[in-house]
């Protein structure tokens, strides 16, 4: 069986699988990619701050370990200053970095006006 594939055939789908629209990357994409890689950082390096403190002092006697308010100085921070540092962190990045986007379906003129606003 021999199929034709000439240009006149072939037309471009966009999402919604109407023929003859060119496909155009939603921008949210990026800006969703950007904000996982952001976050994913920041979860990593979380679990290297606590696993420094944790193992890196936590491996002496206690007789030995500084206590801060009752707790071993290597808990203290891995666990406590760790969790609101962290916290604090995500707030931060949130604010600065997250935007705001709509979750449905967007026309050109929206598309157009993502794009602009996201390469600033």
């Amino acid at each position: 069986m021999v199929r034709n594939h000439s240009k006149q055939s072939a037309s471009h789908e966009t999402h919604d699988g109407e023929a003859g629209d060119t496909f155009i990357e939603d921008p949210r994409y990026k800006q969703c990619n950007k904000e996982a890689l952001i976050c994913l950082g920041l979860g990593m390096l979380n679990v290297i701050w606590w696993f420094a403190w944790g193992y890196g002092l936590g491996g002496d006697s206690p007789s030995n370990y500084t206590y801060v308010l009752g707790f071993p100085l290597w808990f203290f921070m891995s666990s406590i200053v760790g969790a609101l540092l962290f916290s604090v962190l995500a707030v931060i990045m949130v604010k600065k970095t997250f935007k705001n986007m709509p979750l449905g379906k967007l026309d050109d003129h929206q598309v157009k006006e993502m794009q602009e606003e996201m390469e600033q």
